[in-house]
């Protein structure tokens, strides 16, 4: 495994997933379920999520290749994409839902769009294609996988999580890692649009 790749992988998956904000959230839409309800939901969460990052990463561009889509455009639409999902979570307020009756939350909205949205879509097909040799594949699978044990563990003890950080913290830790993504976005356009000119 390519231990370079897997940390670059992980950094980037974690700014975009946002464990901690996805563990609050989680916890604000499963707090009147019991212990069992929020395990069921947190395993079948990061279940969905990890099946739709790793064949959407390994397979999207084979698909986008058959439509005649560049990965370079691609590239260029993926950070412009990843910069509007930061620059919501730079200037935008936090959508909490208030507590409700339980239902099924893993798919809808904690798989999709929280965990597995359009800007981590194309973060991991945009990971997958810049690695060719299997250690790269490895470390890019093995980043998605160590991102979503990190969200499960979080998820699980959200209401703990939930009291130490806080809101204020919440909405601190949100904006700075927005500012992070902003910046990994713009070098995604700069990769995309430097290879498209060369």
């Amino acid at each position: 495994m390519d231990h370079a790749i897997y940390l670059h992988a992980l950094t980037a998956l974690f700014v975009v997933i946002d464990p901690i904000g996805a563990a609050l959230i989680f916890n604000s839409l499963s707090a009147d379920g019991d212990k069992k309800y929020r395990y069921v939901m947190a395993t079948k969460t990061i279940m969905i999520s990890g099946l739709t990052l790793v064949l959407f990463g390994n397979y999207g561009e084979a698909l986008f290749s058959h439509l005649g889509i560049s990965i370079n455009s691609l590239r260029i639409s993926g950070g412009l994409l990843l910069f509007f999902t930061a620059f919501q979570m730079i200037t935008s307020d936090m959508g909490i839902s208030t507590k409700g009756e339980l239902r099924d939350i893993s798919v809808f909205p904690m798989s999709i769009p929280m965990i597995a949205g359009p800007g981590t879509l194309t973060l991991a097909l945009l990971l997958f294609s810049k690695t060719d040799e299997s250690s790269g594949v490895i470390a890019v699978a093995a980043a998605i996988i160590s991102t979503l044990l990190l969200t499960f563990v979080l998820m699980i003890a959200s209401k703990h999580l939930k009291k130490v950080i806080g809101r204020t913290g919440d909405e601190i830790l949100k904006r700075f890692l927005g500012v992070i993504l902003a910046a990994l976005a713009i070098q995604f356009i700069y990769d995309g649009i430097t290879n498209l000119i060369a």
